[in-house]
């Protein structure tokens, strides 16, 4: 029987449901990104100033120093890419910066510029300040990306409450509506993640089997795997595109992604320096450039299963989830894979973001959810380096010795004792690592501590090491000497891709200076800069047509007439669809 919602009160909206204590559900996507909350009549998600739920998780740098995030910075990451960012989430966690201007940023302050954004655009709507958040994760993010998201939160001026792996919050999204007793196999396909979930559901309980997945996996890589065909075609200009060339060809390529969804062949125009290009693609041809990314889906879906101690046969629905999912080429391999079809009821693009919003809600503790219990598993192993006796005496490195093994349900707290390799070592580095080699340097470090243990025999030398991973994924270690009862514990700071304390604090405060383009323009300069995107790829008479309607465009703005920029907005989309539809056939 689907779960009952408090009967909504006709005369209000479901945001008339305004508390101090309210908790946002958010997913940060590659591609896009959502917010909304757990009212009365469940789930509910927040429409941006574009009235869409979706907002592009894409930063830009404006005139006069402002920043703009979403629809505007989505269509100048073609016109002034080296201004613009976008794609940032698979470097959460790392050293690697982002150049916009004469300025550098780090993945976690972009994702803190849309998170910004998404916690106004909730403001807005509720009437009232937000401050408590949940945020989705990729099941397979390590303890660097979880903790990077955690400091792109608090940059944002959000304190987040819990971390939520987007499979386990599609299952949510799914699976609250439902008494029924079953197995789901949720595989995540989003713009720059794959995940892969088995979870049960039974007497109001779900309980989270296994997860896998590949970080380096996602819609994008299909886009820019039709990016390096039409290179190949273009020939020896593919080989030397300027920025701004490059951007232009690539989201040439994202619209003929989209557009395989339903049309056989297309024949997309590139135009560059004063020439025409008819690149050419088809759905074959796709599904052959394609197929070693279909490929890599086999293997995490064949982990879940053995983790869990299942066979295809055991499940009872596969539910797909991600806007990558869209793809018939995606959904075909699925089908194929799993000999049966998927599911797909709900939006792909907004379940992760109605899974958070859930989760807020039993972390609110909301009455419609009293009956409801969540439970989740570690991704991954984690683990530490050790050193062993070989034969002969010889001292061998490298080996990892796991404490939490994969797949163990969370929050889990498990400890190991070891002790020192020779009677004069009286310090001991313990390296932390994720992974599931036996061997470290093939694993992932996460951290490290120091322990003192003391000179002394080394049977006398025993210290305990102990790893406690909680809900949102994130590990604590504490090192024990056991004689002394001296303790060390683990904050992973100053190694590659960790944010220290004072740093936070800085970019907090350098963030807190910046201007953002204010909100009421943002719609009109979101048509304004897809006219220039447009434009840049666009020559002859059609680049003088394109101007026109610009011009148009900016008179009617400076008209200060609402309805009237509404309605002309309105158009001057619609004719840019046109424009860009009949580019690709």
């Amino acid at each position: 029987m689907p779960h009952e919602w408090g009967t909504p009160d006709v005369t209000s909206s479901p945001w008339d449901n305004r508390n101090s204590d309210i908790i946002v559900g958010i997913d940060l996507g590659t591609t896009n990104s959502l917010i909304g909350v757990f009212t009365n009549d469940g789930p509910s998600l927040v429409e941006n100033a574009n009235d869409s739920h979706m907002t592009p998780s894409a930063v830009t740098l404006l005139e006069k120093d402002n920043i703009a995030v979403g629809d505007v910075a989505k269509h100048r990451l073609i016109s002034h890419p080296d201004l613009s960012a976008a794609r940032f989430k698979r470097f959460m966690g790392t050293n690697k910066i982002f150049k916009l201007g004469k300025t550098n940023y780090r993945a976690e302050e972009l994702s803190a510029m849309v998170l910004r954004s998404l916690k106004g655009d909730a403001e807005r709507m509720l009437g009232q300040s937000v401050s408590r958040a949940v945020i989705s994760v990729p099941a397979y993010f390590n303890d660097l990306q979880r903790k990077a998201t955690f400091a792109a939160g608090r940059m944002a001026g959000l304190n987040v409450e819990r971390l939520i792996n987007e499979p386990t919050a599609a299952a949510l999204a799914y699976g609250v509506d439902t008494d029924e007793d079953e197995s789901l196999l949720i595989l995540d396909l989003g713009g720059g993640t794959f995940d892969v979930s088995i979870l049960e559901v039974f007497d109001g309980i779900m309980e989270v089997r296994s997860s896998a997945g590949d970080i380096m996996l996602g819609g994008e890589d299909f886009t820019d795997a039709i990016d390096a065909d039409f290179r190949e075609q273009l020939g020896d200009i593919g080989k030397s595109l300027s920025s701004e060339a490059a951007a232009s060809l690539r989201h040439i390529a994202e619209q003929a992604k989209i557009a395989l969804g339903t049309i056989e062949r297309l024949s997309p125009v590139y135009r560059h320096d004063q020439q025409e290009h008819t690149l050419e693609m088809t759905q074959d041809r796709f599904s052959e450039i394609a197929k070693p990314l279909l490929e890599r889906l086999r293997r995490p879906i064949q982990r879940a299963l053995g983790d869990a101690g299942m066979m295809t046969r055991d499940l009872d629905r596969v539910i797909l989830v991600g806007g990558a999912t869209r793809m018939p080429i995606v959904r075909q391999a699925i089908t194929r894979l799993m000999k049966t079809f998927p599911e797909h009821r709900l939006d792909p693009d907004k379940v992760i973001a109605l899974g958070a919003c859930v989760q807020s809600g039993l972390l609110a503790r909301h009455a419609a959810l009293e009956d409801r219990v969540m439970t989740d598993v570690s991704p991954f192993t984690l683990g530490i380096d050790s050193s062993r006796h070989g034969q002969g005496g010889q001292i061998t490195t490298g080996h990892f010795v796991p404490i939490i093994e994969r797949n163990m349900v969370i929050p889990v707290s498990r400890v190991d004792r070891f002790q020192k390799m020779h009677p004069e070592q009286t310090m001991v580095e313990i390296d932390i690592y994720q992974g599931e080699s036996p061997r470290v340097d093939e694993n992932v470090f996460l951290g490290k501590l120091k322990l003192h243990i003391g000179s002394g025999k080394i049977e006398e030398s025993g210290f305990d090491v102990r790893f406690t991973y909680d809900v949102s994924g994130i590990l604590e270690v504490i090192a024990t000497v056991v004689s002394t009862g001296h303790e060390k514990r683990l904050v992973i700071e100053g190694n590659s891709g960790a944010m220290t304390e004072g740093e936070i604090n800085e970019r907090l405060m350098g963030l807190a200076a910046l201007k953002v383009h204010p909100i009421e323009h943002s719609i009109n300069r979101a048509a304004i800069e897809r006219c220039k995107s447009l434009y840049e790829n666009s020559l002859g008479d059609r680049r003088q047509l394109i101007e026109g309607m610009l011009s148009d465009f900016e008179a009617i703005i400076a008209r200060q007439v609402p309805k009237e920029i509404e309605t002309a907005r309105k158009q001057l989309h619609e004719n840019l669809d046109m424009l860009e539809r009949d580019d690709l056939l």
